[in-house]
């Protein structure tokens, strides 16, 4: 009897990480959300842990971080912030070459401090306007977008969940994880628009479009500087070193107090899907632990070569953020460049496939929903070389430094 429950542990252990790598369950109409929130519960059903015990697996820390970040996000969306941020950059260029230029580094900045998945569903219909109005093929600049959000976010703690939980577990200062991986993800953002340019000959044109259509933007002035004045001093109180949750958690508070805007307008942001999915990731990792499952990938973490390679692999198997919460058990708290190399892999690794990370599947969702196909053999004929070049030129950064 204790063998048929151990291999049905194992057999809903498997099934959850395949639908997590999937997106899906065929036949079943679950999310990944949903597929981790099912598994861990039948796993704490069938007595691997406790419900105790899976409760206190869920790093409240991260989970504060993430929501405080996510409601930060929304109020920044729909004051207009991010429209503004576009508008501005559309207007330092004209060219087709330019247009890409201004979007790869203006999404890549901004991807570097807030959520990429945020600029992604943001920037997609607003660049697929853009392209549209202009006669220009849209593909190079979806691709450039979808890109440059996960090769800017590598920059900082708060660019994406996986460095979110990274921060958490590494407890590697905010100012200091910048230093180390912003030199990275400025390399792979000139990588990325050479590779571009280098597939797609009718972007490298340097001669102004006839007309650059305005980018219409809908402004709620008062929530607008509101919302990126505390912002700014967030973004402060990242580099002194306050804790980033708190932080975090405070500015939300203070953009939740508001006498305009009805609350559920900015809930309705937050991506509590993916909440969700963190909290039964969670869960599914100490029953990872629990089954000692890890014992596989300990030898190939001891090494930075190896660490880097299992990292990408996994990434594009069940995701990165699910990849990053499987290693992180293997990697010791005060190994800064370990967790680095974790960062920077389990990001870059984003790119390799259409599949490899959230922002890219956003762009693809949302630019068919418009009419335009973003194909898996367009993202990988560009996202490959660009994922092998970047990943081993960060990687000998960070062995450096």
């Amino acid at each position: 009897m204790p063998a048929l429950l151990t291999f049905v542990q194992y057999t809903i252990l498997g099934i959850s990480y395949l639908g997590l790598a999937l997106g899906y369950l065929p036949g079943l109409r679950m999310n990944r959300a949903t597929i981790a929130l099912v598994g861990s519960a039948l796993l704490v059903g069938l007595g691997l842990l406790s419900l105790e015990e899976a409760w206190r697996s869920i790093d409240a820390t991260t989970i504060v971080f993430l929501l405080s970040m996510m409601v930060v996000n929304a109020n920044l969306a729909y004051s207009g912030f991010f429209q503004v941020a576009l508008s501005l950059l559309m207007r330092l260029t004209r060219s087709p070459f330019g247009l890409l230029v201004a979007l790869s580094i203006g999404s890549g900045l901004l991807s570097a401090f807030f959520l990429n998945d945020t600029i992604a569903i943001v920037f997609t219909p607003l660049v697929l306007n853009l392209t549209q109005t202009l006669g220009l093929n849209p593909i190079p600049y979806l691709l450039a977008l979808a890109a440059s959000t996960n090769l800017g976010s590598v920059a900082t703690i708060s660019g994406n969940p996986q460095n979110i939980l990274i921060g958490s577990f590494s407890q590697i200062p905010y100012l200091e994880f910048a230093i180390a991986l912003t030199p990275v993800a400025l390399i792979g953002l000139f990588i990325q628009l050479i590779m571009l340019w280098w597939f797609y000959p009718e972007v490298r044109s340097l001669q102004p479009c006839e007309q650059i259509p305005e980018v219409r933007t809908r402004i709620y002035q008062p929530l607008l500087i509101k919302v990126v004045t505390i912002t700014i001093l967030l973004l402060i109180a990242f580099a002194i070193g306050i804790p980033i949750a708190n932080a975090a958690f405070v500015a939300a508070a203070l953009l939740l107090i508001t006498r305009r805007i009805k609350p559920q307008r900015i809930l309705r942001y937050v991506e509590w899907d993916l909440l969700v999915m963190f909290s039964g990731l969670f869960i599914l990792t100490r029953c990872t632990q629990e089954l000692d499952l890890l014992k596989f990938f300990e030898n190939w973490t001891h090494g930075a070569i190896g660490l880097v390679a299992v990292t990408t692999v996994l990434s594009n198997l069940i995701s990165n953020v699910p990849a990053v919460l499987l290693l992180q058990s293997l990697i010791q708290p005060d190994d800064k460049q370990a967790w680095l190399l974790l960062a920077m892999s389990s990001t870059l690794a984003g790119n390799l496939t259409l599949f490899g990370s959230v922002a890219n599947l956003i762009v693809a969702e949302a630019a068919g929903k418009l009419g335009y196909r973003l194909s898996f053999i367009d993202h990988l004929k560009f996202g490959l070389p660009l994922t092998l070049v970047t990943i081993v030129i960060g990687t000998a950064m960070l062995m450096i430094f």
